[in-house]
């Protein structure tokens, strides 16, 4: 949760997935599934002791799974809109600001995303704005033309498989590949993959943002990154660099 914030007054908020799976929307037998699945995949997904390597798999079966269990739930486009609306689910603070001064200075934003693209984008929509200068990769649902849910698109998109070769094929990547310095923020280990693959990167500053299982982690997260933020709900850091940087 890098954009999204990790909780608010002491509760945790919502992540994409969270967004569907606390909806009224969703049936009991369902929630229980994705409940039970959340409870014995999170711990091995935060595990300090486990390497990337054998956390792979286990991500891999989790968002199967949960995918599985979410299309079984017959979701409508327009269900999402209300379940974001009716969710706890929001943005860091300073992200809006954020967002917009990246665009008015044409700098480009790529947001990697485990959770689901649509829900992320519904939450940037009605906590402040898409911009033109934004790219979500993330797993996007499959809608019919009906507008009925039938499944996800493309290759699936977990905690550990997050980087810039998602997109060396597109159009954005012609965006990005003349550009020698980057600002990369995350919260977990996983999320120093995402500018792998860059050409010619001069520069890169790592920011991660540690909100949970903070004692066992905390020092591996000081040795990846160049800045950890511990339980910051706020883009305060990251925006003072931007001001002295734009």
């Amino acid at each position: 949760m890098t954009l999204s914030r990790f909780s608010i007054n002491g509760k945790r908020c919502a992540t994409c997935h969270n967004v569907l799976e606390d909806s009224t929307l969703v049936p009991e037998s369902k929630k229980q599934i994705l409940d039970e699945l959340r409870d014995t995949y999170y711990p091995i997904e935060i595990n300090a002791k486990m390497t990337i390597e054998e956390k792979i798999p286990f991500m891999m079966e989790w968002w199967t799974k949960a995918q599985s269990a979410i299309v079984a739930c017959n979701f409508r486009r327009e269900d999402l809109t209300r379940a974001v609306r009716e969710s706890n689910a929001m943005l860091r603070e300073g992200c809006d600001w954020q967002f917009h001064a990246l665009h008015e200075h044409n700098v480009p934003m790529l947001i990697f995303s485990a959770g689901i693209g649509d829900i992320l984008e519904e939450i940037i929509k009605q906590h402040s704005q898409m911009y033109a200068n934004m790219r979500v990769v993330s797993n996007y649902m499959d809608f019919n033309h009906d507008g009925m849910l039938v499944g996800f698109k493309g290759d699936l998109v977990h905690t550990y498989n997050k980087n810039e070769g998602a997109l060396r094929n597109s159009d954005y990547f012609t965006t990005l590949k003349e550009r020698r310095n980057i600002i990369l923020m995350g919260d977990s280990m996983g999320d120093l993959r995402m500018a792998d693959g860059v050409p010619n990167m001069q520069q890169i500053l790592k920011i991660g943002f540690l909100n949970d299982n903070i004692e066992e982690r905390l020092e591996k997260y000081k040795e990846a990154y160049d800045i950890v933020l511990v339980s910051d709900s706020t883009m305060d850091v990251p925006n003072a660099i931007l001001k002295k940087i734009l």
